[in-house]
C-alpha cells in the first residue's frame, strides 16, 4: 500500500494584514495548510484546519518553538517559510533610541533567525525560506535610518543562509518591494506622492507581491537560491 501524500504546510508570519495576510490567503488558494504567526491573532475566510492562527512573538525563539511544536499538524510537511513579520518606525540620528534601534532589529532581524532556525529543525530537505527585505536595503529612505539598516541585514542574512542550508536543498530568497498598498503605508498619507514618481505610475497591491513569494516556493524557481527580487515599478532599477 503506497503511503498518502503529505500536504504542504508553510509558515507566514506577520500575518495579520497587509502582504502577510495576502501571502497567507494566496497560500490557501494554491492549496498549502498555513500556520499564520502574529502577535495578533487574525479571522480568514476559510473554514476548518487550512489556516491555523497563532499568536507569536518572533522576537522569543522558545514561543516560535512552542508554536510550531504544538500547531503543526503532524499530517503535513513544512514546506515553506515566509518572514513576512516587521516594523518601520522612523528614525533619523537626531530622534534614534537604543530602545527603537532595539524594537525594530529584534523583529526584523532577530525575528527571521528565530523563525528560519526553529522551523528548518522540522523541514525536510527541499523546502524554501522567503524573506521579506525592503527597496530600504538598497537605496537611502529619508527618516528610515534603523529601518534601512535591518532590511540591508536580511538581505545578507539571505545570502549567508542559502549557503548555510544548500547542502539541504532548503532555497533561501528574498522579496524587497517598494511601495505597496497596505494599511500601514496608506496609514502615512504619502502613497499617492509616491505612486507619481514610479515609472510605472502606481503602487503595488498586496496580491502581486503575494503571487511572487508562491512563485518562489514553487518548482519554477527550484534553481534559484540567494537572491533578492526587487519589486518597485521601476522605482529602484539596480
Amino acid at each position: 500500500m503506497s503511503a498518502v501524500p503529505r500536504r504542504s504546510a508553510a509558515i507566514v508570519t506577520g500575518a495579520a494584514s497587509g502582504m502577510g495576510r495576502s501571502a497567507a490567503e494566496a497560500l490557501v488558494t494554491e492549496g498549502w495548510d498555513v500556520l499564520a504567526f502574529d502577535r495578533v491573532v487574525t479571522e480568514y475566510g476559510v473554514a476548518g484546519e487550512t489556516v491555523r492562527t497563532v499568536p507569536v512573538d518572533v522576537t522569543r525563539r522558545a514561543e516560535v518553538a512552542e508554536a510550531i511544536g504544538r500547531h503543526l499538524d503532524p499530517a503535513s510537511s513544512l514546506r515553506l517559510v515566509a518572514n513576512i513579520a516587521g516594523i518601520y518606525p522612523p528614525s533619523t540620528l537626531a530622534d534614534f533610541t537604543e530602545d527603537l534601534y532595539r524594537r525594530v532589529f529584534d523583529v526584523n532581524v532577530l525575528g527571521v533567525l528565530n523563525v528560519t532556525a526553529e522551523a528548518v529543525a522540522v523541514m525536510p530537505d527541499g523546502g524554501s525560506i522567503i524573506n521579506f527585505a525592503s527597496v530600504d536595503a538598497f537605496v537611502v529612505s529619508p527618516g528610515q535610518l534603523i529601518y534601512g539598516a535591518s532590511k540591508a541585514a536580511v538581505v545578507m542574512l539571505t545570502k549567508e543562509l542559502a549557503l548555510e542550508l544548500a547542502p539541504r536543498r532548503i532555497r533561501v530568497n528574498a522579496i524587497a518591494p517598494g511601495w505597496v498598498n497596505t494599511p500601514g503605508n496608506a496609514a502615512t498619507g504619502r502613497m499617492a506622492a509616491a505612486a507619481a514618481g514610479i515609472p510605472l505610475g502606481r503602487v503595488a497591491q498586496p496580491e502581486e507581491i503575494a503571487r511572487w513569494m508562491v512563485f518562489l516556493a514553487g518548482p519554477d524557481a527550484s534553481f534559484m537560491t540567494g537572491e533578492t527580487i526587487v519589486l518597485s515599478g521601476g522605482d529602484v532599477i539596480r
